[in-house]
Order: structure tokens, then C-alpha cells, then sequence
């Protein structure tokens, strides 16, 4: 019997565990796309304790504690740090078979090296630890990522924001490169006619140009998107139920954004030819400065709308929708490439059923200008544990190719989730272990460590090409 988190976790022959040892543990990390607060790297945050740092914000663990049965008041509501912690404990054995298991042990082993399975029994040995070591100077923000080997982190922010933080870190030269991230949903909700008038009104005074209409709206995102490349930004990212490519007219989608933001009327017809169009607009101003635009797509969100009302978005009431996707990522691709002006792209499914269909899309439109130009990305959200990387991963390899993947990310708001980098790698290892193991891969271990370690690192060090500024 095999030892719970021992050095072979998750590695069930030779091959898979020299691998894993040679090839994969000691890579640095490239994350990505990730959610943490840049503000927090830019001031080195030190935390107060282990809920601070573990379960504020995390959606996750709020999910499997509603499960449970365990009262708001413990997960989001006033109970004290230490009570919510206490309630996490108690939560965590129920837990096994869920990825919050196996990330729970990880993290307690790999930042404050403790072995002890955490349960109402060792919850206040372990709170009394690990709050002995967060005070320390070893678990400030930046020192937890020059632990983690953190070599890069992309943050994801809004089209408006000041990236006052990603300046001060660069011009202190930050060990981590922190780089921001092109989010630009917030400018598709023309349906909010209230929302979008006051968000274009933000935009103008960010841009000094007055949205009134089409043209001034492009400008307005011309004039965002060459601030964030300026400040070393090489990616956009969009969260979507699906692609938005409905066929559009410029003149009439004009005619719309002009009455929305006079006021005189909601936006009349259908919002997706709007939507559609903004859309394709950004997808060529991304290929124009070269870079990579990412798609996450599927996502039912706010389906709780007391909870909603009560905590806001991002609370844990989010699932898998059963969005068409093949369609809509067709007429948008191909609208693009036939201009040339498609960018790099990696595509996230967030619908198992869809795997096939997200690995075969991306395959349809590599042009042979760099290897891997379309992705199809890591398993996200609910499939970034075991059963859903494993799945991802063998639809890449069936219908396209895994040696050129540019590998896993934490899509993460804490600190503390970086060995979910390890967690994939490990995962990897096995899959072509047992490969080798079964005969189905020749022993070639110089060939396929080279592979492997491109996943875990250089892929995506290739891909990105990110830049101090």
C-alpha cells in the first residue's frame, strides 16, 4: 500500500517517476492566467493568518462547505478567522475525491511543510503552525513566489484599469515578472444599457476620447490595448459563454451604440451582432500587436441570484453550461483568417462533452507561421483536476499534438495554489509513463524528458515571449 502525498504521488511506474524527477519537478513557473491582485505583489502583503491567506475568496472551498451543510455565517459571513477555519477543517475529509483534497495536503506540505492530514482533530496544531510561519518574511507575496520558482505571472485586468501596480513592480525590477492581462467583457454588456452608458463614460475619461459611437469606441480599445502593451501586456482573455460571430452590419450596430449612449433607447434588437463585432475588432487589433487572445468558454455563471444579491459574482455559484461552441468558433476563426489577422490563440473548454470539439477546432486553423499557433488549453475551472486533465490531455494527443501544448496555469485567486502546477506535471509524467510502461511509447527517455519539460515551461516560454518592461 502506497503512502498518502509520498514522493511518487500520483506516479504509478519508473518511467512516470523519472520523468517527474528529471524532467518536470524543477521547472520553473510560467502561470499564465491567474486572478491574483497585483496590488498585493506590488505592496509584498504579508497575511494575517492561514484563513486570510487560504479561504478568503476562495469559491472553491465555499462550494464544498454549502455542501455540507455548514452555515454561511462560517464561509463568507462574521464568524471569526479562526472560526471559519475551524469549519474548513471539519469540511476537509468529506472532501476526498475532490481536487480540494489533494490541493489542500499539497499546499500544507509544499509552503509550510506539514504531513498531517487536516481535520477537526489537528485543526488547531495546524492553524497554530502555519500562523507562526505567515508572520515571518518568507510568506509575503513575493517571497511565496520565489519559493514556488514563479518565473512569471499574468494577471487579468480590466480594459480601465491604471496598471499602477504592474509600473511600480516593474520599475523595482520584481524577482516574479507580473504582467497584465486584456479583459474586456465588461464592454460587451450593451443589453445593461445603464451599465454600458456609465462604463463607456469611464472609458472616455481613461482614453480622452469621447465614445459617442463605433469608430470612437475601436479607438477608445486601440487606445487601452496600446497602454497595456506598453506596460508589457501580451495577452487578452475573455470570459464567455461562447464565441460571439453572428453576422454583423457596422452601420446598424453604429446606429445602436449611438442610441444606447444618448439614452433615447436600450439597445433594440439582438445584442450578439454588436457583441459579434466588437469581437472580431479586438481579434484584429490583438494579431496587429502580436498577441495571444484567450477564450474561456462555457461557464453558466450567477445562477443563485439570492446568493448573488447577497455576496456578488464570483461566490461559488457558477457551473458547466451545455453552450453550442463549434459553430460560433468557426464563423469567428474563419472570419478572421481569411483577412490574416488571426491571432495566437488557446481556447478553454469548460464542457467535458466538448473536448473533441475544442481540440479539433484548434487544429483547423494552424497556419505554419510557429508551431502551435492554436492551443487547446489546459482543463479549467471544474475539469483542472485529475480526471479532467487527463481528459483534455489525450483529446490533444488523439487529434492534435501534445508535445506542442503550452501546458497548465492556476486561473487561481491565492498564494497558495502553485502546486497545482506540480499536480498537472505529475499527471503528465503518468500519462506517458504508463505509455512506456504498456509498450505503447518507445523507451526514448532523452526524447520524451525534452517533451515533457516543454510542456511544463519552455512551450510556453516560446509562446509568449514576455518582456520586462
Amino acid at each position: 500500500m502506497k503512502q498518502f502525498l509520498a514522493e511518487d504521488f500520483l506516479l504509478s511506474n519508473k518511467t512516470a517517476i523519472h520523468l517527474y524527477e528529471e524532467y518536470a519537478k524543477d521547472m520553473p513557473i510560467i502561470d499564465y492566467h491567474c486572478h491574483l491582485p497585483p496590488e498585493a505583489i506590488a505592496s509584498n502583503k504579508q497575511f494575517k493568518n492561514l484563513t486570510d491567506i487560504w479561504l478568503a475568496g476562495d469559491h472553491y472551498k465555499w462550494r464544498a462547505m454549502r455542501a455540507l451543510g455548514i452555515n454561511e455565517k462560517y464561509i463568507t459571513g462574521d464568524a471569526s478567522d479562526k472560526e471559519k477555519f475551524q469549519k474548513w477543517a471539519y469540511a476537509v475529509p468529506y472532501t476526498m475525491r475532490n481536487p480540494l483534497y489533494h490541493w489542500t495536503h499539497l499546499e500544507l506540505k509544499r509552503y509550510f511543510g506539514i504531513d498531517m492530514v487536516l481535520n477537526e482533530d489537528s485543526a488547531e496544531e495546524i492553524y497554530n503552525r502555519c500562523n507562526e510561519l505567515i508572520t515571518t518574511p518568507e510568506f509575503t507575496t513575493r517571497a511565496l513566489q520565489k519559493k514556488m520558482k514563479v518565473e512569471t505571472v499574468c494577471t487579468t485586468d480590466d480594459v480601465i484599469d491604471s496598471l499602477e501596480h504592474h509600473q511600480k513592480l516593474a520599475k523595482e525590477g520584481n524577482e516574479t515578472g507580473v504582467f497584465p492581462t486584456f479583459r474586456p467583457d465588461k464592454i460587451l454588456k450593451i443589453e445593461d444599457a445603464d451599465f454600458f452608458r456609465g462604463y463607456c463614460k469611464k472609458l472616455s475619461a481613461v482614453t480622452n476620447i469621447e465614445v459617442k459611437d463605433l469608430n470612437t469606441l475601436l479607438e477608445a480599445l486601440k487606445n487601452r490595448i496600446d497602454f497595456f502593451h506598453d506596460n508589457g501586456c501580451r495577452l487578452s482573455d475573455h470570459g464567455l459563454e461562447m464565441i460571439y460571430a453572428t453576422d454583423f452590419d457596422e452601420k446598424e450596430v453604429n446606429q445602436a451604440i449611438s442610441n444606447v449612449l444618448s439614452g433615447s433607447q436600450a439597445y433594440g434588437k439582438s445584442p450578439l451582432a454588436y457583441k459579434s463585432c466588437i469581437l472580431f475588432h479586438l481579434g484584429k487589433l490583438y494579431h496587429a500587436k502580436g498577441w495571444t487572445q484567450q477564450f474561456h468558454l462555457g461557464a453558466l455563471r450567477d445562477t443563485n441570484t439570492r446568493l448573488l444579491k447577497n455576496l456578488g459574482a464570483d461566490c461559488g455559484v457558477d457551473s458547466i453550461g451545455d453552450f453550442s461552441q463549434a459553430e460560433s468558433m468557426k464563423r469567428y476563426f474563419d472570419r478572421l483568417d481569411q483577412d490574416d489577422t488571426l491571432a495566437k490563440t488557446i481556447l478553454y473548454n469548460l464542457n467535458p462533452a466538448n473536448n473533441e470539439v475544442f481540440a479539433t477546432m484548434a487544429g483547423n486553423y494552424n497556419d505554419g507561421s510557429l508551431a502551435g499557433k492554436m492551443q487547446f488549453g489546459s482543463g479549467w475551472w471544474f475539469l483542472d483536476q485529475k480526471d479532467g486533465m487527463e481528459k483534455q490531455m489525450n483529446a490533444l494527443s488523439n487529434l492534435g499534438l501534445l508535445s506542442q501544448f503550452v501546458g497548465m496555469l492556476t486561473d487561481s485567486r491565492s498564494f497558495l495554489s502553485y502546486p497545482r502546477h506540480e499536480y498537472f506535471r505529475r499527471i503528465l509524467c503518468n500519462l506517458i509513463g504508463t505509455d512506456v510502461e504498456n509498450g505503447e511509447l518507445p523507451n526514448d527517455i532523452p526524447w520524451l524528458g525534452k517533451m515533457v519539460s516543454n510542456i511544463c515551461y519552455y512551450n510556453a516560454k516560446n509562446f509568449f515571449d514576455f518582456k520586462k518592461v
